[in-house]
């Protein structure tokens, strides 16, 4: 099997630190192991992305020397082909419409005396299932993945180790087309890494919770699940991950290498200097002699 990889970034800002490393991870694993890197922006979302901010990504990524090695993919051109995934699910009765607000939600899991851990999401407790009753004459919100009741995923992360999940207990049905009719990044992400021909996924830790869900859908779909290793994050100064959202800074690639020594540092590689395209090589000789020897494809 040829090893095939991707980054896949979302284009609401600039790439900034923790995402480098997230890059350079992936784009790293595929040269150890003599396989194509593909990048794909994942603009699903389209009220969150920034115009221009796709074009500065992959110009922040040349300016690193890292280039797709096929062209790059719009998440925001495959509406036909998540349709397409949704019909197949709706025509297995693996997924179904529902009509639930977030507050009808919340107000079905206090009337069951569900408990739920403070700032964590409500498990969807299956109100607008077809057994139930279904949209009961309500006018349909959102698509739903229905989770199997003995939904316990095991996986092992090259990185992290075994893993397992009660998706059915963590998360329950869960959305693949949203109420404003955008697509949901679950089975997006899905389609996408199947019909890319994706064999290894390594992206940030802070996803690895999101993986059981798509073998889920992968499972259901009949398409096979990739290999996944996922990243240690970059902690800013207040101790939480590096994101858009907490006011993460844009990348200064004035000096290109030193924003990717700074990632390579993260990874546990050493620091390499000269020319771009030298480091570059120094540290892929590094990863194929430890890393991938510690983690195999």
């Amino acid at each position: 099997m040829s090893y095939r990889g991707r980054f896949a970034p979302s284009p609401t800002g600039a790439l900034h630190a923790g995402s480098l490393v997230a890059a350079l991870a992936s784009w790293l694993d595929a040269r150890a192991h003599r396989g194509a890197w593909l990048v794909r922006i994942e603009d699903v979302d389209g009220p969150r992305c920034v115009p221009g901010a796709d074009t500065l990504i992959l110009e922040q990524l040349a300016a690193c020397g890292l280039l797709s090695d096929e062209p790059v993919r719009w998440q925001s051109a495959r509406g036909a082909a998540y349709q397409a995934a949704l019909d197949r699910l709706l025509a297995q009765g693996d997924a179904f419409a529902c009509a639930c607000t977030r507050q009808d939600i919340e107000r079905a899991l206090q009337a069951a005396g569900t408990p739920r851990e403070r700032h964590a999401a409500a498990p969807y407790p299956g109100t607008c299932r077809p057994e139930r009753g279904g949209l009961a004459g309500r006018p349909a919100r959102a698509w739903r993945f229905r989770v199997p009741a003995q939904a316990e995923v095991a996986w092992t992360d090259r990185r992290l180790g075994p893993q397992t999940q009660d998706v059915a207990r963590a998360v329950g049905d869960f959305i693949v087309r949203r109420a404003d009719g955008l697509w949901a990044y679950q089975l997006a992400v899905v389609v996408d890494d199947a019909d890319q021909g994706i064999t290894h996924v390594v992206r940030g830790e802070d996803l690895a919770d999101n993986t059981p869900r798509q073998i889920l859908l992968q499972r259901a779909l009949g398409l096979p699940t990739p290999a996944y290793l996922h990243t240690p994050l970059v902690l800013g100064d207040n101790g939480e991950k590096l994101s858009k959202q907490n006011g993460a800074q844009p990348l200064d690639l004035r000096e290109p290498l030193a924003a990717l020594n700074a990632a390579a540092q993260a990874l546990g590689l050493p620091a390499a200097s000269g020319p771009l395209p030298d480091a570059l090589a120094s540290w892929t000789a590094a990863w194929t002699a430890a890393w991938a020897q510690r983690r195999p494809a």
